[in-house]
């Protein structure tokens, strides 16, 4: 669901300079293939959270597989499924909470991919928005 394309480019000092061509806020590089690409996570997820954080649509991926992929974190695949789902049905954060049972500011943690959220309280925000979190296993890249 959150699986980016990635472009690795060849820097001119060495190393590899990394892009999202669907999500141009997140650059980073690294001194060869693999180490661009451990870089990677954390530049996506940074990226994305700009949109979190401005409540703008996330950038639907492309499906290019010619080109490696990356993924966030579980984790924080989930929050964002939660914050996509939020932008679809546009619930006030007060009215969520209030559904939910808890404050503004837990729910806002949920949305935080620095915060150790329990799943099962993103499980719970989405069923109350009529979303169902669902996992998949697929072979290792």
């Amino acid at each position: 669901m959150f699986e980016y394309p990635v472009l690795l480019t060849p820097a001119e000092e060495g190393g590899f300079v990394v892009t999202f061509p669907d999500v141009p806020e997140a650059i980073t590089q690294g001194e060869d293939k693999a180490d661009a690409l451990l870089h990677a996570r954390d530049a996506l997820e940074s990226a994305l959270m700009f949109y979190v954080d401005d409540f703008r649509p996330l950038p639907t991926p492309s499906v290019l597989p010619e080109l490696p992929s990356i993924t966030p974190e579980t984790l924080t695949c989930a929050k964002l499924a939660l914050y996509q789902a939020m932008y679809e049905k546009r619930p006030s954060k007060a009215d969520l909470a209030l559904r939910l049972g808890i404050t503004v500011a837990d729910l806002e943690r949920l949305l935080d991919i620095n915060h150790a959220s329990k799943i099962e309280q993103i499980d719970a925000a989405l069923a109350a928005l009529g979303k169902r979190l669902a996992v998949e296993m697929r072979e290792a890249a």
